[in-house]
């Protein structure tokens, strides 16, 4: 039995399910109120790299202390 395209069975639940429901988005195309200066974006990029790069440095640091047993 040969598989039907993805987008058959897309097609076919939509009809199934009846009417479909619009969302709309609230996306404003307006320009930034104020500019960002270079001492917040570093201060930002700072934070997210220690947020996401701090605790696999601290598990490196510390992997003799998990390996060991007591």
């Amino acid at each position: 039995m040969p598989l039907l395209p993805k987008t058959i069975i897309y097609r076919a639940a939509l009809a199934m399910r009846g009417h479909a429901v619009s969302q709309r988005s609230n996306i404003y195309t307006r320009p930034a109120k104020g500019k960002v200066g270079a001492m917040e974006t570093a201060i930002g990029l700072g934070l997210f790299s220690l947020a996401i790069l701090g605790p696999s440095g601290w598990i490196l640091a510390h992997l003799e202390d998990y390996k060991k047993k007591e």
